[in-house]
């Protein structure tokens, strides 16, 4: 769609009641300025469906109708396979329904490499799960799976899959009751500041890789490869106990704090009140607004301030024992450094990179480093920088709200990838274990509504908005997928444009991919590469949650042997 079409879709749009906001003043260009809570646009996930019969009466002849594909159309998923392709699959999904194999597979492997070799053992794996859930070992050797993507209309991610590993990271971490695989790959461990200046090698070949490959490619990241994973938990507990400072502050609990609310909480916690409350303030508030929100707060309140903040406190306390010290700010600016040197590269090369999500107690200190190379890198004609969302966690809506409000007042374009989830049970025994609330939604199908809302609250937000806004549905629930697709026709989205697109790993969930692909929808493909023993941890966890997801791998293989039959009567 171009400029005028968009255009003129937004604007029919407003004019039929379908987006409810109020009318936003104008955005500074500098990087402070904000704007009034009570005069931004606010777009909640309930608005999403109190229009809806004004969103049908709005489809019409102009606005582009997205086909649903039919799903279950073995031959359209399995026609570019070979048979040997389809056999070793069908041995993989029926091997990974054998729990005692699944188990104790990381027993098996190491006896299987004692007594009969790693050669044996290597050549066993490349003949089956290998072989289905990786690419290739090198970046050379992937690239005819590369290609034969391509020709179905499919698109790859390319993601160096070698993992560290540990004890620590046992397979009870993974999420198996949610019945979707999560688009995740690897795990590093910190081990050195040069083993994360290694990472960003291997990060940058696959950036370079992509390049290669075409335009518009996607890469992967993940940021406890380019810093200490203690650090990130450290500065993630500086950052939340950031946040409980505001709401302390705002002690009516409107979402701003007023000059008076201000002086009072600085007073209260702080020594230098009288000297410094009208520069500190003036500073959070250079527009004379008269108020302070949470987004002006969190962008000027930065772990790197807390230092010098924290030596005014009266006394000690949890902000306190949280900040960084000067040592660790030295590791996070090398960590910054780390990731603007990823984001520059793809920017240069007009390579996408997707910041993979993690744990909670990483995540606020990956979000603030996203958000400072969104601002860098989502500036000219995309976005380059996509955050990662997990939507079985209860605090979702709101981080993601927030940051498409950030991402309008601050004017940069804002990139999205949307997934349900994968450290439910190592989530739930953390916040247990440190009498915390659980912070996993309720039940699955909280965690489904909340999903599916996501994506129709973004689709909503990218036909309002004057920046770029681009969303990646990053799953293998058909449902969902179906259901962006009614969002896309609700709101006028064409399959062809960048503003969504779908993805799924590398040898699963083919009938969604392949489909998707043949109705040219924009899908991409996870697609892992690395040497077999080094991508051992990645090709057990795709056959653990495949035994998890009982119903996904049945229908995958109950639509792999319906192919083959064909076949076979074909030949017959």
């Amino acid at each position: 769609m171009n400029l005028l079409a968009r255009h003129f879709t937004r604007t029919f749009h407003r004019n039929c009641g379908l987006i409810r906001s109020h009318v936003r003043p104008s955005l500074p260009n500098c990087c402070h300025g904000p704007v009034r809570e009570k005069s931004s646009v606010t777009v909640t996930y309930e608005d999403t469906s109190v229009h809806s019969n004004a969103s049908d009466s709005s489809n019409n002849t102009s606005t582009p109708k997205n086909p649903v594909p039919d799903f279950n159309d073995a031959h359209a998923a399995y026609e570019s396979k070979s048979t040997k392709e389809l056999l070793r699959a069908a041995a993989c999904f029926r091997l990974c329904r054998i729990p005692f194999l699944v188990n104790n597979a990381e027993i098996l492997l190491r006896s299987s490499r004692f007594l009969l070799g790693g050669w044996i053992t290597d050549a066993a794996l490349k003949a089956t799960l290998f072989g289905h859930f990786c690419a290739g070992e090198d970046q050379d050797r992937i690239r005819p799976v590369i290609q034969k993507l391509k020709d179905a209309g499919i698109g790859s991610i390319l993601d160096y899959a070698a993992e560290n590993d540990q004890p620590a990271a046992p397979a009870k971490l993974e999420d198996k009751s949610f019945e979707e695989q999560n688009i995740r790959v690897q795990t590093y461990d910190y081990e050195s500041e040069a083993q994360c200046d290694r990472h960003v090698d291997t990060f940058l070949h696959c950036i370079n890789d992509v390049a290669s490959f075409g335009p518009d490619g996607f890469a992967a990241v993940k940021i406890t490869a380019l810093g200490n994973p203690k650090l990130l938990a450290r500065l993630s507990t500086a950052i939340v106990e950031a946040k409980r400072l505001f709401q302390i502050f705002d002690s009516n609990g409107d979402g701003v704090i007023g000059r008076d609310e201000f002086e009072f909480g600085y007073n209260k916690f702080f020594v230098d009140g009288e000297t410094r409350i009208k520069e500190i303030f003036e500073e959070f508030d250079p527009d004379n607004s008269g108020m302070i929100d949470y987004i002006t707060w969190s962008m000027m309140l930065s772990p790197r301030d807390l230092p010098r903040i924290v030596s005014s406190c009266q006394a000690a306390g949890r902000l306190s024992e949280a900040c960084p010290t000067g040592e660790e700010i030295e590791l996070l600016e090398n960590m910054y450094d780390r990731g603007r040197t990823l984001g520059e590269a793809a920017a240069k090369a007009g390579v996408r990179l997707l910041i993979d999500a993690e744990q909670v107690r990483y995540q606020p200190a990956i979000d603030n480093l996203v958000l400072e190379l969104q601002r860098q890198f989502n500036v000219d004609d995309k976005p380059i920088i996509y955050n990662t969302y997990q939507c079985y966690l209860q605090d979702s809506p709101e981080r993601l709200r927030t940051d498409v409000k950030r991402a309008e007042r601050f004017n940069y374009h804002f990139g999205a990838k949307l997934v349900r989830g994968a450290y439910m049970e190592s989530e739930r025994k953390l916040a247990e274990d440190a009498g915390l609330p659980d912070p996993i939604q309720p039940n699955i199908d909280a965690t489904h509504k909340c999903y599916d809302e996501s994506v129709d609250f973004l689709l909503r937000h990218s036909i309002e908005s004057d920046q770029k806004a681009e969303l990646m549905c990053a799953t293998h629930n058909q449902s969902s997928i179906e259901n962006a697709i009614d969002a896309m026709n609700k709101y006028g989205v064409d399959r062809k444009e960048s503003t969504i697109c779908f993805a799924q790993l590398y040898g699963m969930s083919d009938h969604l991919s392949y489909n998707l692909g043949k109705h040219d929808f924009r899908v991409f493909k996870y697609v892992p590469y690395g040497e077999v023993h080094e991508v051992m941890p990645y090709l057990l966890r795709r056959a653990r949650e495949n035994s998890a997801i009982v119903g996904g791998a049945t229908l995958e293989l109950n639509m792999i042997k319906q192919e083959l039959g064909s076949r076979m009567r074909r030949l017959g």
